[in-house]
């Protein structure tokens, strides 16, 4: 099992932030089973203000160009993610079209 760890801002806008937070409280199944069959065995997000963090616990053979591949193939998928970008902004120094990106580890307890 392998752990990756992603950032994405929200816009900064309270309500904004309040309806991301609830619609993450009830996920279309459709998104869970999207995310099991790419091998994320689990997936935590966390927010302070309007930064997000994201933990991913993945399968060994995961890959994030598969996921995407199998992501822009699913319009569920696709349809959760346009909504999300309702809500989310991508941080000051990503491309076009870049939200959630990767985290380089810089220290280990163990």
């Amino acid at each position: 099992m392998n752990r990756l760890c992603f950032a994405c801002d929200l816009i900064s806008d309270p309500e904004l932030i309040d309806a991301y937070i609830k619609r993450h409280q009830s996920i279309w199944p459709e998104i869970t089973e999207s995310l099991k069959e790419a091998g994320i065995i689990n997936m935590e997000i966390y927010n302070i203000e309007n930064r997000l963090f994201m933990i991913m616990e993945v399968e060994a053979h995961f890959s994030l160009y598969k996921k995407a591949k199998m992501d822009a193939g699913n319009d569920k998928v696709q349809e959760w993610e346009a909504l999300m970008w309702k809500y989310q902004q991508k941080l000051p120094w990503a491309n076009e079209g870049e939200k959630w990106l990767p985290l380089n580890q810089i220290y280990s307890l163990q």
